[in-house]
């Protein structure tokens, strides 16, 4: 699932085009902060198949996420998050990408629900190129702060890479400047083997994520090769959320259940259409076009 997840890090870098990124063995590294080079002609007619190992999006798969969080009172409350693969596409500065409907609840009640779009590159990177969030406080709807590559100065970034290694430089997860998105990953662990409610997953990956706008909390997401993101944890002395999650649930929808959830972000879609004109305004309707075939 793809959140606003935040990260530490150490000491402030001597350079300023810089920013350091705290590894789990503790040593800091300087890593270039820039933006991905986003090409539209890097992706086919298949930018919808979405078949990374690390993040595969097969059309009605719903994975299912519990755990906590944090509020702002210092209480922790149960989460629950809901992420379901649609059969959905949308077109984004010229590429088809794959439309993912994610819910998030906190202690039962609605508190976010999104949309956000995905698609894999000819050499097998995938890329997230936006998202439609809607915040809801106390049962009220309270903002929608979106981000699409190519809207008000927003670009793309890279939501997994195809070969993901440990001592690689980080790399940019998106840039929305305007509603503050600017999320970072490095790879940290290779490797590993943890347990969710779902099951034990040999050989995890885990990414750390962070973000310019809390320097020194971060979060820890881990992937299980051929099924996606399995845990979610937290790290770092200015983490105030504390978000723990894991895989409770992997389902694949049946064609009625997959329609009614295409439906129902459909439905979030047309309100992103009233709600947030300068990012979504001008952009071609998402539709059921068939998901490419196979690579």
């Amino acid at each position: 699932m793809m959140r606003r997840f935040v990260g530490s890090r150490s000491k402030s870098c001597l350079l300023v085009a810089f920013t350091c990124l705290g590894l789990s063995s503790g040593v800091a590294i300087a890593q270039e902060t820039k933006l991905e080079d986003f090409n539209s002609k890097n992706f086919d007619g298949r930018s919808t198949s979405v078949d990374n190992a690390w993040f595969p999006l097969k059309p009605g798969t719903r994975f299912v996420y519990e755990g906590s969080t944090v509020e702002d009172d210092g209480k922790a409350v149960p989460r629950r998050v809901v992420f379901t693969v649609t059969d959905l596409t949308k077109v984004i500065d010229g590429v088809r990408a794959v439309v993912v409907w994610d819910v998030d609840y906190k202690a039962g009640k609605l508190s976010e629900t999104e949309l956000a779009f995905f698609a894999q590159d000819n050499d097998g990177n995938v890329w997230h190129l936006g998202q439609y969030p809607e915040e809801w406080e106390k049962g009220k709807f309270a903002k929608a702060p979106a981000w699409l590559h190519g809207r008000e100065d927003a670009r793309a970034g890279i939501a997994m890479k195809v070969k993901p290694q440990r001592g690689t430089p980080s790399y940019s997860q998106g840039w929305g400047p305007k509603v503050n998105w600017t999320d970072r990953a490095v790879v940290d662990q290779v490797g590993q083997k943890t347990c969710v409610r779902k099951g034990c997953y040999e050989d995890v990956l885990v990414i750390a994520e962070t973000s310019r706008e809390e320097p020194d909390a971060e979060h820890l997401k881990y992937y299980a090769r051929g099924v996606g993101n399995i845990r979610v944890g937290w790290r770092g002395k200015g983490e105030k959320t504390k978000e723990t999650l894991e895989l409770v649930e992997v389902v694949q929808l049946d064609p009625k259940a997959l329609a009614e959830a295409s439906a129902k972000a459909l439905d979030l879609e047309k309100r992103a259409y009233m709600l947030s004109k300068k990012v979504y305004g001008g952009t071609p309707p998402a539709d059921r076009r068939p998901v490419a075939r196979s690579r």
